[in-house]
């Protein structure tokens, strides 16, 4: 108020003739009318509309050609666009690219390339790590899908022109003594680079062995059962020809033979007796296992299918029953022995510079089943995710809650398997119950929203009363992406029609169940295909009569005894 009352005192000071002097004052331009502008969120009052939340405007991502005239409307995204394209933020409709080996290696966003991805049955785990499969083909990495339990990857790596390999009773064999290809691999070499190839693979058919023992007898084997087994290998593999891949019953025939090298480390003083009374209970184990006993004739032949190297490889075991724990797990530890065996290869041969580095994504899916197998899993898993980062491996593990790992009948198993989502690169969770909430905010920070997005995709699926049908459930698609103390990223995975086909996982339920017995539709095929091959003359339908022949009939074709019309 200071500066107008100087005014008007300056003014009052003014003589009068001066005043006079100067005139009457100009009168301002009359301002032109303008309605007025209603606030940003509607007029207040009664009637007037005001909105209590604004909702924001949806994000679309565009070239600076595209979008050149809405300069300077635009904004950076929000969501790293390095790796494979999953999905779209369900907040903005921004497009995210997401993998864990694009953002360690390219955006170096995380610390380690792994992922740990959880979430409740049916709302799409394996189809987010089907999507990173694909994707991360196209960058030229190479998934390995090491024991797929369900089947959920064949039709997928079939499609990519990958390798399919069945392993199960009757339908194929992974011999555990097959150095796969560390013989090749070791002749191309040379000096230290080819001892190092052949003791590894050496360890490793040891150590395949002896887990093989442990899941038949439920204890592993002793210390000098230990040593016994890798003397006799050792003895084994400079008796057969570089030409042939010895089996188990090979190893079980040099442990009766008792070479000396095999008596001196099973300490038997000399003395015939003593060595058997001391390899009797690994021979009869070896008995079992080479055919006959719990674990089958599986893991004794020679292999059937040779695994490759430079394609996408799975292992389908999903013909083994959930109920054969043991012979699940024997074949897991088999199929990681085995891959990781042709992974040390290919580094090897990168190493030397004779073959282009090669990156492969293994995916470990259902680990719940694999870790309560057998304790040795645990322990190879454990080492996985404190090395893959060396070997040049990324990796993926699925499960469906933290549950799972605390399930886990050992204490020290317990925390081992906690400590594979605390190194994980990122965790990918789908919907979870709010249970679950507490455990997993013990290694992953959420937020309560974030929290509250996860429990809400567990609501139960709307009923379709046109369709007469469940509607998809309300979270099927949707992952929030967590990398460490920052915020996650909510987002949802739409299928392509490409893609659809690859995830069908109720081929068994699209033909309609055909009731009859069983003789009676086994008597009906082999009519038709008799008569179709024209062996034999259609059947006749006869009304037995006494008094003499039997009249005529319609013959049926064989399109009637198939129930078709002609």
């Amino acid at each position: 108020m200071a500066l107008p009352l100087l005014t008007r005192r300056a003014r009052d000071s003014t003589p009068t003739s001066t005043r006079a002097a100067e005139g009457p004052p100009e009168l301002a331009p009359p301002r032109p009318l303008v309605a007025p502008r209603p606030p940003a969120r509607g007029w207040a009052g009664r009637g007037g509309g005001q909105a209590g939340y604004v909702q924001a405007a949806s994000t679309w991502r565009s070239t600076t050609v595209q979008a050149c005239g809405l300069w300077p409307w635009s904004a950076g995204t929000g969501s790293p666009m390095v790796g494979v394209p999953i999905g779209r933020n369900i907040d903005t409709n921004a497009p995210v690219c997401a993998d864990p080996i694009s953002w360690f290696q390219r955006a170096n966003l995380i610390s380690n390339p792994s992922a740990f991805v959880l979430g409740k049955p049916g709302l799409g785990k394996s189809t987010m790590v089907r999507r990173w499969c694909a994707g991360l083909t196209g960058y030229g990495t190479l998934p390995l899908v090491l024991g797929d339990l369900k089947p959920d990857y064949v039709d997928l790596i079939r499609a990519l022109g990958g390798q399919v390999i069945e392993l199960g009773r009757g339908r194929g064999y992974l011999n555990v003594l097959d150095p796969g290809e560390a013989r090749a691999t070791a002749a191309r070499l040379t000096g230290t680079a080819a001892q190092r190839v052949s003791a590894e693979a050496h360890g490793r058919r040891h150590q395949m062995v002896a887990s093989l023992v442990s899941i038949a007898r439920k204890a592993p084997p002793t210390d000098r059962e230990e040593t016994i087994l890798d003397r006799a290998l050792r003895v084994l593999d400079e008796r057969t020809d570089h030409n042939r891949v010895p089996v188990l019953a090979d190893l079980l025939q040099v442990l009766r033979e008792a070479p000396e090298d095999v008596r001196a480390v099973a300490l038997d003083r000399g003395s015939i007796d003593r060595y058997r009374d001391i390899t009797e209970h690994l021979e009869s184990t070896l008995i079992g296992l080479t055919g006959g006993g719990r674990l089958g004739e599986m893991f004794s032949a020679p292999t059937t299918t040779p695994m490759r190297r430079d394609a996408p490889v799975v292992f389908d075991v999903s013909s083994i029953d959930e109920a054969d724990t043991d012979l699940s797990a024997a074949a897991l530890l088999a199929c990681w022995s085995y891959g990781f065996g042709a992974v040390n290869n290919a580094n090897v041969l990168a190493d030397a510079g004779l073959e282009p580095r090669r990156h492969y994504f293994v995916v470990l899916d259902e680990l719940w089943r694999a870790l309560r197998a057998s304790r040795g899993l645990v322990e190879r898993v454990d080492a996985l995710t404190r090395l893959n980062r060396q070997r040049g491996v990324g990796l993926a593990m699925i499960t469906h809650t933290m549950s799972d790992l605390d399930a886990l009948p050992d204490a020290d198993d317990r925390m081992k398997a906690r400590g594979f989502v605390e190194r994980a690169g990122m965790v990918v969770a789908a919907g979870l119950p709010e249970a679950e909430m507490t455990k997993l905010n013990q290694v992953v920070r959420l937020s309560r929203t974030e929290q509250a997005k996860l429990v809400s995709w567990t609501d139960p699926p709307a009923w379709d009363a046109i369709a007469q049908t469940e509607s998809a459930p309300p979270g099927q698609g949707n992952f929030l992406v967590k990398v460490g103390g920052r915020t996650g990223i909510p987002v949802h995975v739409d299928l392509t029609a490409a893609e659809l086909a690859l995830n069908d996982t109720n081929k068994l339920w699209h033909e309609v169940s055909r009731s009859g017995r069983v003789d009676d539709l086994i008597d009906a095929e082999g009519v038709r295909d008799l008569v179709d091959e024209g062996v034999a003359d259609a059947p006749v339908n006869v009304a037995a009569d006494d008094d003499g022949p039997p009249p005529p009939q319609d013959v049926p074709t064989s399109d009637a005894l198939t129930g078709s019309t002609p």
